[in-house]
This record gives structure tokens, C-alpha cells and sequence, in this order.
């Protein structure tokens, strides 16, 4: 048996009242309403976002600068500018009363000086950079274009792995057996074969036991070299195959092509990877702290121990606390200043040099 409008044994089909009907109409045309707002206003909120987050590191920056400039303002109307060309530092005597200068208190005696740990950070930094540039660029080369795949694979991830070691137990592998072993076997083979000109005595005896400048700058080497070659492994497979193929048809070695064509290609790469490595070997400070041998002085030859301005802060800190008028921790907020202002510094050149080689001819050739 049928029934009409559907089929035996089911309900018939009510049609909508006319109140439901529109009420479904009126929240149709609400969601329509919101999503027409949001897309008219989607452009603004994105464009908004971008702003803010690219104003947040600039922030950032110049509020760490800020806090570090008035931190250091009383050390700063005390030392003057003696406080970057002066090799003395003595925090004064605790015992012996306090004293005011521009208005500013500090022990009796205090004086200090900052030239030798300027001058041991830019050393450092400046070993570590040219010896892991030429690792680093050797290494990204051999990864992407002469070994292959099922080799470089684990040989690239092994040299990214180096980027994740502590700090500290890097220094302590180089203070208890990378130091020793090149003060015994590899500094005096230097040391002796050095000609004896002004200009080389730098190289020259005495070796030491493997604390110094040129093992803190080894170290820092390592530690920078995953940061610079994973940067240029992946700028290296960036290179069109094209131009290579075309300069090995026209009968240039391996080493022509890398040297006009694939390194030119990517030469602006290049020198940004080299100034995030530099930026972190001038802010090293465990390792350099262990290896370098923190003493305060200007080293007179390579191998003499020396420290930077990281590592004095995070050494010496502490006992700089201990100043009743904090005038130590203003000298030490001063330090901070230098140092960040030297990061600032390079990395500006560093971006001044890539917009620069950025706007020249081809990657190909002399002009490049």
C-alpha cells in the first residue's frame, strides 16, 4: 500500500514553517556579512602583522642598547675615553673607603682599562673566521659537487651535529686535550721553522701548554664552521646546473668552475654565513673563557694566553657584585656596550659588502 508524498511506513515530509525559513535566511546573510568583513580587512590585519614583527627584533636591539647605555652611563663619566685604549684593571681596595668622581662613587684605586680584551676578541675572532671560512667553503664544496649522495648525506649531518654541542664541553675538550696535544706536537714545528724577521716573531717561541690566542681561535673555528658550510652547502645547490655544464664544455677544471662560476654565484651568501659566524665567535664565552687562559693582557706572541670581553664578563662578573657602589658592574655593563656595539658594527659592513657585490655584473667572469 502507498501512501502519498512518501513511502509506506515512513512520516511524511514536513515543509519549513515560514519563521524557520527565515531565520536561517537571516543567520545565511549574517555569516556572509562577517565573512565579507574579514576578507576586506584581511589585507590590513597581514599588512599590520608584518610591521610588528618586523619591528620586534629592531626593538629588541635598541632596547638592549638602551639598558646596557644606562647601566654603563657612571662608568662611562669615570673611565672616559682611556677606558678603550687603557691595559689597566684593578677594581680598587674594598677596604680602603669610597670615593666620587663626576659625582660618580667608587673604591679608592679603581681603574680600568679595556684595551687588552678588545684586542684579544677582534684577534680571536678574526683566526677563527679565516680558518673556518676556507674549512667551511672546502667542506659545502665536497658535500654538494665531489662525494656522493649516500656518503654526503651523513658526512653534512655529522657537520651540522658540531653546531649542537654545548659551548662548555667544547672547552673542556680543548683545555684538557686539543691544547696540550698542539702545544706538544704542532705549535713548536711552527714555532722553529718560523723565520726570524720582526714581522714573524709573533709566530715564535714560546709555545706554552696549549692555552692561548691561536687554540682559543682554533676552537672558535670549529665551532662556526657548521653555521658558515651548512649556509653555503645549501647556496651551493642553489647554482643552475646550466653554467657549470657550460664552463666544463669550454674546458675549465674542477677548480675553475668552482672559482668563477659556483662560488661568484653565490658570493653575497657567502659573506652573510661568514658574518652569523663571526657575530658568534665575538660573543663566545665558555669555551674562550677555558681555552684562552683569561689573563688580562695584550698577547705578545700567538700563543700567549690572553681573554676577550666575553669571557671577563662571565668569568669575573660575580666578584664584580661584590662592589658596594656598583661602580664594577657599570664597568662590566660598559664592556657589554662594546661588545654589542662591535656585533653591530660588522654586521652592518657585513650587509654593506653583500648590497655592494649584490649590484655588480654577472656571477661569471671579472666583473663578477
Amino acid at each position: 500500500m502507498s501512501v502519498v508524498g512518501g513511502t509506506a511506513g515512513e512520516t511524511p515530509a514536513v515543509p519549513p514553517s515560514p519563521l524557520h525559513a527565515a531565520a536561517t535566511h537571516r543567520d545565511a546573510a549574517a555569516h556572509r556579512r562577517v565573512l565579507q568583513v574579514l576578507r576586506r580587512s584581511e589585507s590590513g590585519v597581514w599588512r599590520w602583522a608584518g610591521r610588528i614583527a618586523v619591528m620586534l627584533p629592531l626593538t629588541a636591539l635598541v632596547f638592549v642598547l638602551a639598558v646596557l647605555a644606562v647601566k654603563a652611563a657612571p662608568a662611562i663619566r669615570v673611565n672616559g675615553w682611556n677606558f678603550l685604549t687603557g691595559s689597566t684593571w684593578n677594581a680598587g681596595s674594598g677596604y680602603g673607603g669610597v670615593t666620587h668622581t663626576d659625582g660618580v662613587a667608587h673604591p679608592i684605586g679603581a681603574e680600568y682599562g679595556a684595551w687588552p680584551l678588545i684586542a684579544g676578541t677582534l684577534q680571536t675572532s678574526a683566526i677563527a673566521v679565516i680558518i673556518a671560512l676556507l674549512i667551511s667553503v672546502g667542506c659545502a664544496f665536497a658535500l654538494t659537487e665531489r662525494l656522493p649522495r649516500w656518503i654526503s648525506r651523513p658526512l653534512g649531518f655529522a657537520v651540522e651535529l658540531l653546531a649542537g654541542i654545548p659551548s662548555v664541553v667544547i672547552g673542556l675538550w680543548g683545555i684538557l686535550t686539543f691544547g696540550p696535544f698542539l702545544a706538544a706536537h704542532v705549535y713548536p714545528i711552527i714555532a722553529d721553522h718560523m723565520p726570524d724577521v720582526p714581522v714573524l716573531s709573533y709566530f715564535r717561541n714560546p709555545v706554552g701548554h696549549g692555552e692561548g690566542l691561536l687554540t682559543g681561535g682554533l676552537v672558535l673555528a670549529l665551532m662556526i664552521v657548521p653555521i658558515i658550510s651548512s649556509t653555503t652547502a645549501d647556496l651551493f645547490r642553489q647554482v643552475p646546473r646550466l653554467p657549470k655544464e657550460g664552463g666544463e664544455a669550454l674546458g675549465m677544471t674542477d677548480f675553475e668552475v668552482a672559482n668563477r662560476i659556483t662560488v661568484p654565484w653565490v658570493r653575497s651568501g657567502i659573506i652573510g654565513a661568514t658574518a652569523l659566524g663571526l657575530g658568534r665567535a665575538l660573543g663566545e664565552t665558555m669555551a674562550v673563557a677555558m681555552i684562552a687562559g683569561s689573563i688580562f693582557q695584550v698577547a705578545p706572541n700567538i700563543y700567549s694566553p690572553m681573554s676577550t670581553i666575553a669571557a671577563t664578563i662571565v668569568s669575573k662578573l660575580d666578584g664584580a657584585q661584590t662592589d658596594g657602589t656598583g661602580f664594577a658592574v657599570a664597568t662590566f655593563a660598559e664592556l657589554g656596550l662594546i661588545l654589542a656595539v662591535i656585533s653591530v658594527v660588522v654586521n652592518l659592513a657585513a650587509r654593506g659588502i653583500v648590497h655592494r657585490t649584490s649590484r655588480l655584473g654577472g656571477p661569471v667572469g671579472r666583473g663578477a
